[in-house]
């Protein structure tokens, strides 16, 4: 099969739909003269996937002037909960040391960026107390 013709075939797949555009990076960025099982492929998707979210979250990271540590740490403990602490924001942006006013143009710049990533990992689960960050 052509990388289209898996693309195509892997996209009429229902629960797939959802991943569609990371299913066709993983797919372009195969190596095709090298064979691959059902179980590599599906495991090397994973490891795709993390990979992705990874620097998706240590640019966003960067792009704030936090720890990529920090960062992904106050993101697996909204998304264990399933709830969106302002205060833990807060604590995240301390080490900043911005003022009250700078603080609060930097906690909407990074939810701007950051919402999305949440409501992807979050799929059709609700995050309680998010809403105020989203339009």
């Amino acid at each position: 099969m052509t990388k289209e013709q898996v693309k195509s075939l892997l996209k009429s797949n229902s629960n797939l739909m959802e991943q569609e555009e990371d299913m066709s990076e993983f797919i372009d960025q195969l190596d095709w003269s090298v064979g691959q099982t059902e179980t590599e492929l599906k495991n090397n998707f994973e490891q795709f996937i993390d990979d992705k979210y990874n620097k998706e979250l240590a640019a966003i990271a960067h792009q704030h002037g936090l720890q990529t540590t920090d960062l992904k740490n106050f993101v697996e403990k909204i998304m264990s909960r399933m709830i969106f602490d302002g205060e833990k924001l807060t604590d995240l942006l301390e080490p900043l040391e911005l003022s009250w006013k700078e603080r609060r143009v930097k906690e909407l710049a990074l939810m701007e960026d950051l919402v999305p990533q949440l409501k992807k990992l979050a799929g059709d689960r609700e995050i309680s107390g998010l809403k105020a960050y989203t339009v």
